[in-house]
């Protein structure tokens, strides 16, 4: 399936090198297994979403290391796909980017026509692709605009998809500037967190000679520096023991480095088993 990474420092601006690319469970390495497109997205200087996208696997793809390497942003989405809806292009290539917001989405959801007769023409036209994960975001982002709420309108626009729609998966990860909402729902896939040093989560070495707990900072000025982050991703990317779980239906909302996980949703009122997966969606979420 589809494997998903987000991490924000809530200010200081890092590289992500060490779980893009360096980890046990890179997401490059993961990649091996997920060919079908590969994507990174920051924020800019000026708090603008940044992204890089192609159809490609991230192991095989120059500019996702070269990014990985030389990036630097306080929050970072990226995602490697396992094609289940929509053509391997560039467009279905996560994460997707609306209303200076970031997104990217694993998991399965059904009847994609009616999902799409709840947009509106203003919606439509951010859309750029044909995947579910990208109607999903369009759908939050019109819930988020109505609410004029980010958490508000992603709580409402997920718990009409559970309510009406038929659900295998819908876990996702959205961001902006300092910000991350992660979502596991319900509970076929996995969706980890790692807080090192804050919070409970432990600590991590991310390399030799690091303190634990710590990121590379790139300084305005070249000088390096650490600092505590929020990671979360589809699997442990590496052997720390304080990686945990999300609970199914757990929302983490994660703003600058305080976290709270609420449960505001009720499990699908039309789940769908893995069995009733067609052929492409059971492969891709194996």
């Amino acid at each position: 399936m589809c494997r998903l990474f987000g991490m924000t420092t809530g200010g200081q601006r890092v590289r992500a090198t060490f779980w893009l690319l360096d980890a046990p469970q890179s997401l490059q390495a993961q990649s091996r297994r997920m060919p079908d497109g590969t994507g990174l997205g920051w924020f800019s200087l000026g708090d603008e979403p940044v992204r890089d996208r192609a159809p490609i696997a991230a192991y095989a793809n120059s500019d996702f290391a070269s990014e990985a390497r030389n990036v630097v942003s306080h929050t970072f989405v990226s995602h490697v796909r396992y094609a289940s809806t929509g053509a391997v292009t560039v467009h279905n290539a996560h994460p997707f980017d609306m209303n200076d917001r970031l997104f990217a989405h694993n998991g399965v959801v059904q009847a994609l026509d009616v999902l799409g007769s709840w947009l509106t023409d203003v919606d439509r036209a951010l859309m750029e692709g044909q995947t579910d994960s990208e109607l999903v975001f369009a759908y939050i982002s019109a819930e988020i605009r109505r609410h004029g709420d980010t958490t508000a309108g992603l709580i409402a626009a997920v718990r009409r998809i559970a309510a009406e729609l038929p659900v295998y998966a819908l876990n996702l990860l959205l961001a902006e500037p300092r910000r991350l909402w992660a979502l596991r729902y319900p509970e076929p896939n996995e969706l980890w967190v790692l807080h090192p040093a804050l919070g409970g989560f432990g600590e991590l070495h991310l390399a030799s000679g690091h303190e634990p707990g710590s990121l590379d900072v790139a300084g305005a000025n070249g000088s390096a520096g650490t600092t505590p982050a929020y990671v979360i991703a589809s699997e442990p990317m590496n052997d720390d023991p304080e990686w945990r779980l999300l609970a199914p239906g757990e929302l983490l909302v994660v703003e600058g480095l305080d976290a709270a996980s609420i449960f505001p949703f009720d499990p699908p009122a039309h789940p769908v088993r893995a069995e009733d997966l067609s052929a492409a969606e059971a492969v891709s979420q194996a």
